[in-house]
Order: structure tokens, then sequence, then C-alpha cells
């Protein structure tokens, strides 16, 4: 039964509510639960019990989803199998693994872990970690146990398992290189990899490390990489990770993911007759692009031909397209070529800025030419004919303004330089007519229609908004960079690429369910999901503190994702 009993201490009368029964032929008190002063039951009933002496808010709800999609995809089970250790504090695998949770959640530097996860509901998940677990030089001994050809096999693994559980559609696969400026001193003689080149964010000043990522149109998930030297060519480099990639698919053994049911997406950049060859040998489909210059005879179409026929498909409004079959990198392949309305307009735009912009520094040189050949300007070193040459070719650089405006550079009095230049409309016109919005797509997919064709080529923004999102400044991956050496940097290219893995899992399933977003907004939403612990002070006779935790308010998006993400259970289990 059920009792509420008192006590009395100093002229004090303190309630208790406890439960008695029989224990071996006597009653005696099962619990007791101390309910406080009168006043204080009063106040409970009434919504008015003691505030909390604090509030601690951790993230909760991105570290939760990852946290998931990690534990599913058994990424510490894997690298801990390839790499044991004793059971002495935190495994390789969950080093990895909170180095990969950071990257997909907000990179920071090895220096700044701890500060990091002791903010997130990580600290729950993996309580033994702590700061001095999570020091820089403790993720460098674990580091230091992967060699590049483990991690390449615990790339493979865990690619194995997610591909059979999640069914994974291999049917259409895009790749594409980019390359990540470091701040590796020049003379730092222990990496080779990072290497100056021409870098894509206009950093060639600085060493830099390729990056080569092979994805799957379904739902975006890498499914091969590589790191290599800064330095290498794209053309050069593709014949050699194709190669890898052949033979990773060979050990992939899984269902439906032979060369026969794939189909390579890939860019122009790539393009030479031996890389072609090999492709033909290995007996794999394609869909990739030709430069416009190489194939002039298709390029002079022009876009009102009577050839060009509307594509249906959605998504192709204002598409138009017509096929040839003509040689192309020593064999007969099909040829689609495609006008696009919306790239015209961009194209045009871009034109039309650029030659604005030329046709405003050719105006002020030219004035400057004359100030001096009027003997305004006598300081400074007179120009040469060479010299304005030079400038002239430094402001014609973007594509096609060398053709639309000429330039004519003459030795005037006193050795003077003089400067003039026309529009040429006849070639801007032609250009309109012919080269812009179009693009010529190869491939050797015959059974396709051009549609099919076409949005098989656009596919390839694919790995491009991969790309976007690893350079993101704020949730992008691949940056900071501080490591030095090839070991290193090895590694950090295998648990950036498993950020991108955890992402895409989660992108993938909010987007079987039917729930449209971007993975910028996605990561939004999910980050600004908080769990706050209200914390009370001690009462006299408890041994621990009494904690309360409750989620931020959600939105009715996030509530969706919360349930579309199987999140339910740990938030039931956070609000008790």
């Amino acid at each position: 039964m059920e009792r509420l009993e008192t006590k009395k201490v100093s002229g004090h009368t303190y309630y208790y509510y406890s439960e008695w029964g029989w224990v071996n032929g006597k009653c005696r008190r099962k619990w007791q639960k101390y309910l406080g002063k009168l006043e204080d039951i009063v106040k409970a009933c009434e919504g008015r019990g003691p505030a909390p002496a604090y509030a601690e808010i951790f993230q909760w709800g991105l570290p939760s989803a990852l946290w998931r999609e990690c534990s599913l995809a058994s990424v510490m089970e894997q690298i801990d199998a390839l790499c044991p250790k004793r059971n002495q504090g935190l495994s390789t695998g969950q080093y990895l693994a909170i180095a990969a949770l950071n990257r997909a959640i907000r990179p920071q530097s090895k220096r700044c872990m701890w500060e990091w996860f002791s903010q997130t509901v990580l600290l729950r998940y993996l309580p033994e970690a702590s700061k001095e677990a999570l020091s820089s030089q403790r993720f460098w001994d674990h580091m230091g146990r992967i060699d590049a050809d483990t991690a390449a096999e615990i790339w493979k693994n865990i690619l194995r398992d997610v591909a059979e559980r999640e069914g994974l559609d291999l049917s259409s696969i895009s790749y594409d290189g980019t390359n990540f400026y470091t701040f590796i001193d020049t003379f730092n003689l222990r990496c080779q990899i990072a290497k100056r080149g021409k870098n894509k964010q206009g950093r060639s000043n600085l060493r830099q490390v390729s990056y080569a990522l092979f994805c799957c149109a379904d739902g975006h998930m890498p499914l091969f990489y590589d790191v290599y030297e800064g330095n290498r060519n794209d053309a050069k480099e593709f014949p050699l990770i194709l190669q890898r990639f052949n033979a990773f698919l060979g050990e992939f053994c899984v269902q439906g993911c032979g060369p026969a049911d794939i189909t390579l997406v890939f860019d122009k950049g790539n393009n030479s007759a031996s890389n072609f060859t090999l492709i033909d040998g290995m007996g794999l489909h394609f869909v990739g692009s030709a430069k416009l210059d190489e194939h002039k005879d298709l390029v002079r179409i022009s876009n009102d031909d009577v050839r060009f026929v509307p594509c249906e498909a959605a998504g192709l409004e204002g598409t138009n397209a017509f096929r040839v079959e003509k040689a192309v990198y020593g064999k007969e392949r099909i040829v689609v070529v495609s006008f696009s309305q919306n790239l015209f307009n961009t194209q045009w735009l871009t034109l039309q800025n650029d030659t604005h912009k030329a046709l405003e520094q050719l105006c002020a040189l030219r004035q400057k030419l004359q100030d001096r050949a009027a003997g305004l300007i006598q300081r400074g070193r007179a120009p040469t004919v060479q010299s304005v040459q030079k400038q002239c070719e430094g402001i014609l650089s973007r594509q096609y303004l060398k053709q639309i405006i000429n330039v004519q550079i003459s030795e005037g009095p006193q050795n003077t330089a003089q400067l003039d230049y026309t529009i040429n409309s006849a070639v801007l016109s032609e250009l309109s007519d012919t080269h812009l919005g179009k693009t010529l797509i190869i491939t050797d997919r015959a059974a396709w229609d051009d549609a099919r064709i076409i949005q098989a080529y656009r596919g390839q923004f694919i790995i491009e908004n991969v790309f976007k999102e690893m350079k993101d400044r704020r949730n992008g991956t691949w940056w900071p960079l501080n490591h030095w050496t090839d070991s290193k940097i090895r590694v950090h290219g295998l648990y950036c690429t498993i950020a991108l893995l955890l992402r895409a899992l989660m992108w993938r399933r909010i987007t079987k369910a039917g729930v449209r977003l971007s993975m910028n907004r996605l990561l939004s939403e999910l980050d600004d999901i908080r769990e706050v612990i209200n914390i009370y002070a001690k009462k006299r006779g408890q041994k621990t503190v009494r904690r309360q935790s409750v989620l931020s308010r959600t939105s009715e998006l996030q509530d969706k994702l919360i349930a579309i993400l199987g999140l339910k259970e740990e938030a039931n289990r956070v609000l008790g």
C-alpha cells in the first residue's frame, strides 16, 4: 500500500511518499520518495517548482542523424577489423569516426576537436572520450596506423556493406577530379603529394593536393576516390584511376554492377584517343562531351537548323537536339548535337559582360596612350608596341573576345604606341547563331534516345555539386587540412570521403521519403535542433543532481526529418 508520511525536523514538517508491503511475514517499506515541505508540494502542483540551477545545451539533430548512419554503415567495426589494437581507450575506428563526423558536421582542426565534441550528443555515445584522448597527438598516433593499402581496403569494405544494405543503383556513375590548395611549406621534403599546379581556386602560388571521385546518380553516393599529386594532368591521371576503379568494381561483388550495366559520365577534360581506347577495351558504356573546335562542321550548323528536334522529356524544356554518327577518337560513335536556350542565355550574358569590361579597359588604355603622346603624361617608362600588345592580350583573354574585338597597334610620332579597336559585329552574330548554347555529346549508347543521352550527360552536375560542397568554408568537408606528410593526407582523404558518404546516405533517405531539400538546407535544419538539459541543485539527502532533458522547439519539417531518419526513439529517450 502507498502512504503519505511526515517527519518533523527542527520544527519543520517534511512529507514523503512511500510504498509498504509484506516481506517475510512483516510489513516493510519498499521505497520512499521525498516530496519536501507542504509549500513545495503546492508549488509542484501549480507547476511552480524550483528553477534549474543552470542548463547545458548540446547539438542534437545533425550529430544524432549522422551517428546513426555511421553505426548502420559499421564504419568503426570495419576500421577496427583491419586496424586492431589493445582494448585501451578509444579504438582506431572510433578516432576516424569522430574525425569523419566532425568533417560532416562542422570541420575543425584536431586542436579544437574536444571543444566541438563536448558540445554535441556524441559525448553520450562515446563516454570514454576526453580532452586528453582527443588531442592532436592521439589522432596522429592512430592515423599513423593506416597506410594507403589499408585505407583502400577499409573504404571497399564499408562501401560493399552500404551498397548491399541500401540496394544502390550503379547504372549511372559520374567521374571528375579537383584540387585543394594547402599551406604546406615549399621546402617541406616529407610531402610528395602536395605539388604546385593549375589550381581551380586560383591559388597556383600554393602547393595543392588532387582528388578524384566517382559518384553514382543514386543519392549522389561516393563510390571510389583517390588522392594524388597536385601537378598531375587530368587527362593523364584519368586512365590510371579508371583502371583502379575497374579493378575495384571487380572486387565489389554487388549484383548488377558489371561493366555492361554501367554508364560512365565524364567531361571533356579527360578526352584523348588512348583514354577512349581504354574505355572500349574495358567494355564500359560512356557519355561524354567534345570540344566545339574539334568538330567545326557540326558547330557551323545554325541553332535554327531544321534538323534540331525539341526534346519532350521533363527537365529538357527549351532543349533541341539531333544526332549524327562520325569518327571520334579512332572509332565511329554517336554524337548528339544539343542546343539549350538556358545555356544560350547564360553564355550570351557572360559574353556581353566580358565584352563590356574589355572595351572599358581598352578605352582607358587608349586614353593613356593619347595623353602620353600629347605630353600630358611624362613620368614612367614609355609603353612600346610590344608592351601594349601584351596588355591587350591580357584584356582579351576571355573566350571569344579576340574574335569579336579587333585591335590595331601602331607606332606614332616620337616612338609612342597608338591603339585603336573595333567590334566585329559579323563575328558576334555568327557566334550567337552557331556556338552559343551548343553542346556536343559523344556516347556509345546508340539505343538511347537523344533526351536520355542529354539527361545522362547533365548528371555530371552531381559530382560538381559534391566538389562545391567539399570546398564550402562553412559546411565543407576538406578544409582545414593541417597535415604535412603523405600518409596523413591520404588518411585525411579517407575520413573526408566517409563524411561525404554519411551525408549522402542521410540525404538519400529523406529524398526517397519524398522530401526535396538541398544538402545545405538539410544540414541547416538538423543542425538547428538542440538538446537542452536543465540541471537542478541538489536537495538534502540527494546523491545525484536531478536532470531534465528536452529538445528545442522543432518545426513541422524538422519533425518530419526526425521521423524519416529514425530519430524518434532517441527523441523519446531524451524527453524521458
